[in-house]
């Protein structure tokens, strides 16, 4: 039996302290146990993969892993769940099964093998989201009238998990290194609403950890570096989630002032033109202002609605 297990973080800044952490055979075993509430023996080998630039997805670093007969795709999702997610790794599997089958012909009498593929998403956000919810592929299918009582002959489902402090207790108490990752992910948030500043909220929740027992060779090892990844992840969502933000907000806000002070219908019309305006120069600034940070062409994107090739125009 063979499983696969694949992780996504950003590659255009260094991996999330979620992926450096869950990086070794036996931490992604106890992971995968975890997770589906089951033991596999230790002698059953793990062997980690990599799969470079797979289809529109090459903005994350992905790790695999190999178990027996299942494909698993895991995603640390930091502060927001993206209801397209199913479509997202409908796209992504059907690159790993392409990469996979390479070599072998489609068009073989004999059915071809491929892994059983199973998907979860970990959410440690702020928003607030249930312990467990599943999304799925046909929910985000168009249907025609003439089809309502007709079941979608394509599926995917991806299980969202929320890991945050005192959500799905027996599922991160099966896992050491997941539990003692949640303590420390809520000690940061705890010091950084304490202390108004998440640099001086990171190196406490270092310390507090340390002095706890809780990652403590991680914390040695990679003290430093695992400032620097929060620093940037945490950032990066923070500026991306203003922008979305903001630019709603600013877009209504001019269109009704406008409209208001015409006291017409065109007016009002006028109005919400010029607070597209309003909000497209806005978005311009964004871009600037993500692109000062560092932030990659493609998360710009995502967090602006506007495309690759505008930006690059911009």
């Amino acid at each position: 039996m063979m499983y696969i297990i694949i992780m996504q973080t950003n590659r255009k800044f260094k991996d999330s302290v979620f992926t450096s952490l869950f990086s070794t055979p036996d931490v992604l075993r106890e992971l995968y146990c975890a997770l589906k509430g089951i033991s596999l023996p230790n002698d059953i080998p793990v062997s980690i993969n990599t799969l470079e630039n797979v289809l529109f997805m090459d903005t994350y670093n992905d790790i695999s892993f190999e178990i027996g007969g299942k494909l698993v795709i895991l995603i640390e999702h930091q502060s927001t769940i993206n209801p397209n997610m199913a479509f997202r790794l409908f796209l992504y599997i059907a690159r790993v099964l392409e990469k996979r089958i390479e070599g072998r012909t489609l068009y073989s009498r004999k059915p071809i093998s491929i892994p059983w593929p199973e998907f979860f998403v970990l959410y440690n956000g702020k928003d607030i989201f249930p312990d467990k919810h599943i999304y799925k592929l046909s929910d985000l299918f168009e249907k025609p009238n003439f089809m309502e009582n007709d079941n979608p002959l394509l599926e995917l489902e991806v299980k969202v998990l929320n890991i945050n402090e005192g959500r799905n207790k027996e599922i991160i108490n099966r896992s050491k290194k997941l539990s003692e990752y949640c303590v420390f992910i809520t000690k940061i948030h705890e010091y950084w609403k304490e202390l108004g500043d998440l640099e001086e909220g990171i190196k406490r929740a270092i310390k507090y950890c340390q002095s706890y027992d809780i990652l403590t060779e991680y914390l040695k090892t990679h003290g430093s570096e695992v400032l620097n990844m929060i620093l940037t992840e945490w950032n990066t969502e923070d500026a991306i989630a203003f922008a979305r933000k903001e630019e709603r907000e600013e877009g209504r806000a001019e269109g009704r002032v406008v409209g208001r002070e015409e006291g017409r219908i065109d007016g009002l019309e006028e109005g919400r033109e010029e607070g597209r305006e309003k909000a497209f120069r806005d978005k311009l600034q964004t871009v600037a202002n993500l692109k000062k940070l560092g932030v990659s062409i493609e998360i710009i994107s995502q967090a602006t609605s506007l495309s690759v090739d505008e930006i690059i125009k911009i």
